[in-house]
């Protein structure tokens, strides 16, 4: 059909001239392949991203730096995120989420209360130690949003703190921590220690291992806890 075959204006099309109008699909025509959420190239730009934010800081960084750093075209990152804010918190969640399995995993492995938290503290510590440029993120990106913030805080942090609460449970029950605190505000002060460690170290002018600081800080929270 032509286009001076086309109805006029106002004039409803037949059902047979209806079938002619719609667009053949193309047979070798491929459907596209979206890109899954995983596998190298997307670890390569969650590893940039970060590395990016660290180094510019969030505001200032681009999607093109963070592809460059990549070693992707600035197309390739948009297959996989929306925005610089998206590959931010995917960076943050990817990172946390393997955190948390990893703790589970082997504070289950231990009986004592105690050396659980202890083992928490160095993996903590060590965890972050061993990414710089995460520590930055964590504790100077993230938190200078509450955009950021309250997601991370309302999923991430109540996990964490309950892990955290569980133990001290546990301690209680078996009559090593002491009954009369709150397990909450201990779990809170446990965290609060911790994550003061991590900012001190991001700021210090002298570079040293932080997980060297998880047997004081832990000896600190301990002695609070234990009877």
């Amino acid at each position: 059909m032509t286009c001076e075959d086309l109805p006029a204006s106002g004039v409803t099309p037949s059902p047979r001239e209806k079938r002619l109008l719609v667009p053949k699909k193309d047979a070798d025509a491929q459907p596209q392949a979206v890109p899954r959420a995983s596998g190298e190239k997307f670890q390569r730009i969650l590893d940039a991203a970060v590395a990016v934010f660290a180094e510019k800081g969030f505001h200032v960084a681009r999607v093109a730096d963070i592809a460059s750093r990549a070693g992707v075209a600035d197309g390739t990152v948009y297959l996989y995120f929306h925005n610089k804010e998206e590959i931010l918190m995917t960076a943050i969640n990817t990172a946390f989420d393997a955190f948390v399995n990893r703790a589970r995993s082997e504070l289950s492995q231990i009986s004592s209360p105690t050396e659980k938290l202890r083992r928490l503290a160095h993996m903590h510590l060590g965890a972050l130690g061993a990414n710089r440029n995460m520590a930055v993120v964590f504790q100077m990106e993230l938190r200078q949003s509450a955009r950021f913030l309250a997601p991370f805080s309302h999923g991430h942090m109540v996990e964490y703190l309950g892990l955290v609460r569980e133990v001290i449970r546990q301690g209680q029950e078996q009559g090593v921590f002491r009954a009369d605190l709150n397990e909450k505000i201990a779990a809170n002060c446990f965290f609060g220690s911790i994550d003061e460690m991590v900012t001190s170290w991001v700021l210090a002018s002298k570079e040293y291992p932080l997980e060297s600081t998880a047997d004081p800080v832990a000896d600190v929270i301990l002695q609070g806890l234990e009877k």
